[in-house]
């Protein structure tokens, strides 16, 4: 009998979760106006809103929080994270950043007017916000197979490449400040792309002189899936494959909460000097200076440590495969899941689980919330209160898929908290008949209304 896997490490330090009874559950949500970010951490048991910020640290990011390096300007903990960045991704240029939000936003600055277009793979809310913030339009060139659920296309998280010469062909040059790739590709559902497919982008940005920017902030993850799934990189470690890919680019924006096992922290890579000079402007007046940029010199230091400890493959493995856990979990219980199954999260489709709710009222938003109710679960809603309204006519955007995000954090819950989601899924997918009708908006903000939006139960 071949011996059960077991998680890389062991726990030094455990936190205590509260349970809830499903009538404090009931009442808590109706308070929080059917929104899910307003409800306060205590009111959650298993909490799935993000992997971003969301994990634990090791002992030696912990280590390095003692020794940081508060100095204002030429902090040697910058220069640790530096040096990191530049050994991992190639990139000449370094500019840090509070969070990966940050980093667009500084680069952005830099980089996008109005009128502009950005081509990308699905694009992430706060890079198409960005985007549309500045009058300008993001347009989304992901392969149709992402958008079929039960497709086991194993690089779901590519770009068509047609689609994305069609861009280039059809808008001026100089609309077009640069073509941006998702690795791994989260609103399609944290699906990879194929390093087949990075090299044939950036081919074809070069043939038309525009410049490739990743967002990078899941690039470890996307890394592992090329590993296992391209043949020529099986024998590569996770470290030359990412740097192999980072070298077809021109420049990355990092949210570092995410594959940097780090609670707050992001960055920008770059190689050109003359959009670093921009940057820099902009990353002073919005971050900090450029040695701190935003961060403490403590989380500059367990950042550095992360990256590292993140592009490991006993890691990642541990980590992609709790996913995977949960995955198979719900396929063996007939819950309509993306497949395969993505490396940092697990997307329920909502199209297929409740098609009885009409998608004008939100019907991944219910599934969501029954969850929380259910189970005292926190997803998050990928679908169309997250896609927003067009800029132009503000009616809704009807995504084509309707999804809801269980995204797991990283090293803090255990294949138990796994069994108790998938269980708590099953008990709703046996009773989905039940559901008849969702939700209304009463009151959303101007753009990225997801985060703060107010509902009303129909």
């Amino acid at each position: 009998m071949n011996l059960p896997y077991a998680e890389p490490y062991k726990i030094k330090m455990v936190e205590a979760i509260k349970r809830s009874t499903k009538n404090q559950r009931l009442q808590w949500i109706k308070e929080a106006n059917y929104n899910l970010f307003n409800l306060t951490s205590d009111q959650v048991f298993i909490d799935l809103l993000t992997d971003s910020g969301t994990g634990a640290m090791s002992d030696h990011q912990w280590a390095e929080m003692m020794i940081g390096d508060e100095s204002y300007a030429g902090s040697s903990s910058y220069f640790k994270l530096k040096n990191t960045v530049q050994r991992l991704t190639g990139f000449t240029y370094f500019l840090p950043t509070h969070q990966g939000r940050a980093a667009e936003n500084v680069l952005f600055s830099a980089l996008v007017k109005a009128g502009d277009v950005v081509p990308g793979n699905s694009h992430f809310d706060t890079t198409k916000g960005h985007i549309e913030f500045r009058q300008a339009k993001a347009i989304d060139c992901t392969i149709d197979e992402a958008f079929d659920t039960s497709n086991l296309h194993p690089f779901k998280g590519n770009v068509n490449l047609n689609k994305l010469e069609t861009v280039f062909k059809t808008y001026p040059k100089e609309t077009i400040p640069f073509c941006i790739v998702t690795i791994t590709c989260n609103s399609s559902g944290g699906q990879p792309v194929a390093m087949e497919n990075i090299k044939a982008v950036s081919a074809l940005c070069k043939k038309y002189g525009i410049l490739l920017i990743f967002d990078s902030a899941r690039f470890a993850e996307n890394a592992y899936f090329i590993k296992k799934r391209e043949a020529a990189y099986r024998n590569k470690t996770i470290k030359e494959i990412a740097k192999e890919f980072f070298s077809y680019g021109d420049g990355m924006t990092m949210s570092s909460k995410k594959d940097g096992l780090v609670n707050m922290g992001g960055f920008i890579a770059l190689n050109d000097e003359e959009i670093y000079k921009k940057a820099t402007t902009f990353n002073i007046m919005f971050e900090g200076f450029i040695t701190y940029g935003g961060m403490n010199g403590r989380d500059m230091g367990a950042l550095a440590v992360g990256l590292d400890e993140a592009t490991e493959f006993d890691y990642l493995e541990s980590r992609v495969e709790q996913v995977a856990y949960l995955g198979q979990k719900l396929v063996e219980y007939g819950v309509p899941v993306q497949k395969p199954f993505g490396g940092h999260a697990i997307f329920l489709d909502a199209n297929k689980f409740v098609p009885n709710i009409p998608r004008e009222e939100y019907r991944a938003q219910a599934l969501a919330i029954e969850l929380y109710i259910v189970g005292g679960i926190r997803g998050v809603e990928i679908g169309t209160i997250l896609a927003d309204r067009d800029p132009k006519t503000r009616q809704n955007r009807y995504p084509d898929l309707e999804l809801v995000r269980l995204a797991i954090p990283r090293r803090v819950y255990s294949n138990n908290h796994m069994e108790y989601v998938a269980v708590a899924l099953k008990n709703i997918y046996e009773t989905r008949q039940e559901a008849k009708h969702g939700y209304k908006i009463i009151e959303e903000a101007p753009i990225m209304r997801h985060f703060t939006v107010k509902l009303e139960k129909i």
